[in-house]
């Protein structure tokens, strides 16, 4: 089984109007792996998931799916799109049946699947994004944040390899954000890779097993988030900040707060975790410690891992 599960190799391609969008692209997605690929408007991101999908054929170059060079014709590209699915920035433009439970089954439907095994997959599918409640619901009045887990049971009803999600969190609110991001997790975790673009770093950092930095059409830098986000000339070229964590756990090091050796944190937990007490002057007991939070306010280091 290969190490990658999809693969573009000097992939070109151009629109209609002339635009370079893609401009020698080399990416290879480690199977079963959670990606992230940053980089601003214009960088090529979607560009590159639609010819993981087979939607665009590119101009120069291969792409690859479990080892194999895509090919173009109706029946192979029916079943790259059955393990490839691609949940679209925004829902609308997915979205297109009169009820939930009729838009979730209308892709395994048209995989010719008995009337069982869909009603089956549907179902475990509004069980995984939490949307079993609103089976019946016309699609056309859902919330914003259920348009999206629908787009996403969408995808998940036809059992792909690959998901592939254009700016999950786009126009979510931080909380609805979060369970979106913890879905991906979930079904990460049941075997399923997942590539995402975004623009946020700080969500990136900590969900990312891999992270790759897209630039005027052409991957500028890929690594682990600990090798990319202490890469201050790729942040700089790339015109990217580093999370807020890794920027609060670089400074309590130059403060002195830190040892120097200790490992970069993942999380805020582990981060607290590192931070020593110290005791306050004239009592005996510990004085907090205080760091940056999530929002970028002073918070006790201690009383947030207590917390946690």
């Amino acid at each position: 089984m290969p190490e990658f599960i999809l693969e573009a190799d000097t992939v070109e391609f151009s629109y209609p109007d002339g635009t370079r969008a893609l401009q020698g692209v080399f990416m290879r997605i480690p199977r079963g792996a959670k990606v992230a690929v940053l980089g601003s408007n214009g960088a090529g991101k979607t560009t590159l998931f639609l010819h993981f999908n087979g939607i665009l054929r590119p101009a120069g170059g291969r792409v690859r799916f479990d080892g194999r060079e895509v090919r173009y014709d109706h029946r192979s590209l029916m079943q790259l799109r059955k393990n490839v699915g691609i949940v679209f920035q925004d829902p609308d433009s997915q979205l297109f049946s009169a009820s939930v439970f009729q838009e979730i089954s209308f892709g395994p439907l048209n995989l010719g699947l008995p009337r069982e095994e869909v009603r089956r997959r549907v179902e475990e599918a509004m069980q995984a994004t939490e949307i079993t409640g609103l089976k019946d619901k016309p699609t056309h009045l859902l919330s914003y944040g259920q348009k999206k887990r629908v787009s996403i049971a969408d995808i998940l009803a036809m059992e792909p390899a690959v998901i592939i999600c254009d700016e999950p969190t786009a126009w979510l609110d931080p909380k609805h954000a979060e369970q979106v991001m913890e879905l991906f997790k979930r079904i990460n975790n049941g075997g399923t890779t997942v590539i995402l673009s975004t623009h946020d770093v700080d969500m990136a950092y900590s969900w990312a097993d891999y992270i790759f930095i897209m630039m005027h059409g052409t991957v500028i830098g890929e690594g682990t988030p600990e090798e990319v986000f202490q890469d201050g000339e790729l942040l700089f070229r790339a015109d990217l900040a580093r999370p807020r964590l890794v920027e609060t756990w670089a400074q309590l090091r130059n403060k002195g707060l830190l040892p120097a050796d200790l490992p970069l944190p993942r999380s805020w937990t582990e981060l607290f975790e590192l931070v020593p007490t110290r005791r306050a002057p004239g009592t005996g007991g510990p004085a907090p410690v205080y760091v940056l939070d999530r929002e970028g306010t002073p918070a006790c280091a201690a009383c947030s891992a207590r917390r946690r």
